[in-house]
């Protein structure tokens, strides 16, 4: 008989709950209790049930011990990231290049939501706990991450009332024609390459782009671009229809200069209402060695 880890009946107040909520706290995590569920280690009354299961008063659920191997070993992985600014309800984590957000096909393991599995919680996908919006794997920049269903719920909220404040530093190749301006264009998956999002495509979506003239160079322009939407590839796309694409970013024909080896794109300010407190946070996070070697390299470039 297998080991219990956990067992209880389920009380009035939590009826109606599912499965992997009514579990996390007394397993550790809502993205923990998904897995056992997931794995088969989850009994209700009897029978193995899914994690969309909604609790009814009085059943009786059993938890089995998780045994030794590939199940317990899908829990916190090493990937690199900086704590920038965190409380007891959330965390801003600088990410920098190369580090894939959440699980995906061809990225399996050594994503962020999965190094941050043990402090984050909240959202419906147990693949990326406490994820609130994400960036490109080539992206760097802040992030910020829920420690809470509700904190996660309240995030989410400011996300889609465009009170969270996103804003970044791009070089683009070329330099607009104006100091400021805003891209409002749908955009979605390009009807003719999967891999790419484009204006051109059969599911278009509204996207809304701030940018500002930062400083004007011989070749190249460095801009701070803010984001009211939050599109699969939305910076590079607009600023690729606006015919100045981000230097170094080969999928939507950015040039290869400066020494660059991937898109100059920087996750640079984060502000917002904190969900919890009321309180101001507004958080920035400099350029990374790499983009500010470029920066200087692009500044020195002859005319």
């Amino acid at each position: 008989m297998a080991e219990i880890e956990w067992q209880g009946s389920v009380p009035a107040g939590a009826a109606g709950l599912r499965l992997d909520q009514f579990l996390a706290d007394p397993l550790g995590s809502r993205a923990r209790a998904a897995r056992l569920i997931a794995a088969g280690l989850v009994d209700v009354d009897g029978r193995p049930v899914v994690k969309r299961h909604s609790v009814i008063a009085g059943e009786r659920i059993v938890v089995a011990r998780e045994p030794p191997g590939p199940v317990a070993a899908s829990g916190p992985q090493p990937a690199q990231f900086a704590v920038v600014w965190e409380d007891e309800w959330l965390l801003v984590v600088d990410k920098p290049a190369g580090v894939v957000v959440h699980p995906a096909r061809g990225h399996l393991t050594g994503t962020l939501a999965q190094a941050l599995s043990d402090r984050a919680a909240g959202g419906d996908d147990p693949q990326r706990p406490g994820i609130v919006h994400r960036l490109d794997r080539d992206t760097s920049g802040l992030l910020v991450v829920a420690k809470s269903e509700e904190v996660h719920r309240r995030l989410k909220a400011l996300l889609a009332e465009r009170s969270l404040r996103r804003e970044y530093l791009a070089l683009v190749d070329g330099i607009p024609p104006a100091r400021s301006g805003t891209i409002d264009a749908p955009i979605g998956r390009d009807r003719h390459d999967r891999l790419r999002h484009s204006l051109e495509t059969d599911a278009p979506r509204a996207a809304l782009t701030h940018f500002e003239l930062l400083e004007a160079l011989a070749h190249a322009a460095l801009l701070r671009v803010r984001l009211e939407t939050g599109r699969t590839h939305q910076i590079r796309v607009h600023l690729r229809a606006i015919g100045h694409p981000v230097v170094g970013d080969r999928l939507y024909g950015g040039p290869a200069r400066y020494g660059l080896e991937r898109q100059f794109l920087h996750a640079e300010r984060l502000a917002f209402t904190h969900p919890a407190t009321g309180a101001a946070v507004d958080v920035r996070a400099p350029l990374p060695a790499d983009l500010a070697a470029a920066l200087a390299t692009a500044r020195a470039a002859p005319s």
